[in-house]
């Protein structure tokens, strides 16, 4: 028994050490109990909750690749990724052997040409070090189907998701003194399309860059709660269900019209497509410092049981 609980934290401590090789900063989006916008209905969140200060990026998303995706079996990369003057992520070497690098300059660019089930992976990843456990428990029947939710028990226990709709327009588009913008950006005039960093009210859309730009780089155009990019750069992937087979959409991309960025502007696609303007954010009700700090406690109890239990038997 002692050697399988050993086995047991050794494989969670392995697993946060995976994932802690990136950080996911957050910002704090207070506030609960708000309404939601009675233009759109959308909006009002009962808690606090924490929630990506920027999109995910290609160096965060190649981290996980080279933890989870040696040989792919999830097809957590998209090749397009690669060879798309757009993507940002390189893949190398063959199945069981595969490794995956930033292309030069992407960095810190969204991670796009990802499904909504890649971004689910991801954020279970944060959680356990596991891609199919986590706030979402995957199976193939629940993926064919559209049905997978929140597993309530390891979201409130700190897990990480793809932002909800609600939290996801709350951060964009709440004013803080209960009302709403028309944008992300703080304001309800469009934004200028322009390469950033821009003015006070700009951001990366049709008319702009004409690709994907740094998280962040519009420094002046950040919501309330100061998140950056909600409006253009890549569509964000929300968990809400659509219906039976699409999941939300929000936010516009590099690619799209000014009014794609509106708080009207609600989109949605298949959740498996993986399309040149597709990322996402997380959220969390705690703070995300240190991806699989969920896993790492865990270890951690395991390693301590297994320990006193072997030091009580005198094997130490």
């Amino acid at each position: 028994m002692k050697k399988h609980i050993a086995l047991f934290a050794a494989g969670l401590l392995a697993a946060s050490a995976a994932s802690a090789a990136i950080n996911i900063d957050t910002v704090l989006v207070g506030d609960a109990g708000n309404a939601n916008d009675s233009t759109t209905g959308y909006g009002g969140i009962g808690y606090n909750y924490h929630i990506g200060t920027y999109e995910v990026t290609n160096s965060q998303y190649t981290a996980f690749l080279n933890a989870t995706a040696v040989t792919d079996t999830h097809s957590l990369y998209n090749t397009d990724m690669g060879s798309n003057t757009h993507g940002g992520i390189n893949q190398s070497g063959t199945s069981g052997s595969f490794s995956y690098s930033v292309k030069d300059g992407f960095g810190n660019k969204p991670v796009n040409f990802v499904s909504f089930w890649d971004a689910a992976r991801f954020s279970n990843w944060l959680s356990t070090g596991n891609t199919e456990k986590g706030v979402y428990v995957l199976d193939a029947t629940g993926i064919s189907n559209n049905t997978i939710t929140r597993n309530a028990t390891a979201w409130n226990n700190g897990g990480v998701a793809v932002a909800s709709e609600n939290e996801w327009y709350k951060a964009a588009y709440y004013d803080g003194n209960g009302g709403y913008t028309l944008y992300p950006t703080q304001s309800d005039t469009a934004p200028t399309a322009e390469n950033p960093p821009g003015g006070a009210n700009s951001a990366n859309f049709s008319g702009g860059p004409g690709t994907v730009t740094d998280v962040g780089a519009y420094t002046g155009s950040d919501s309330h709660y100061g998140t950056f990019d909600q409006g253009g750069n890549v569509w964000e992937w929300n968990d809400a269900i659509v219906s039976t087979s699409l999941r939300g959409l929000r936010g516009g991309s590099f690619n799209d019209f000014d009014f794609l960025l509106q708080s009207s502007a609600r989109n949605n696609s298949n959740p498996t497509l993986e399309l040149i303007s597709f990322g996402f954010r997380v959220s969390s009700l705690a703070p995300i410092p240190e991806p699989s700090a969920y896993a790492a406690i865990l270890g951690c109890l395991g390693l301590s049981l297994a320990l006193t239990r072997r030091k009580g038997r005198g094997i130490l």
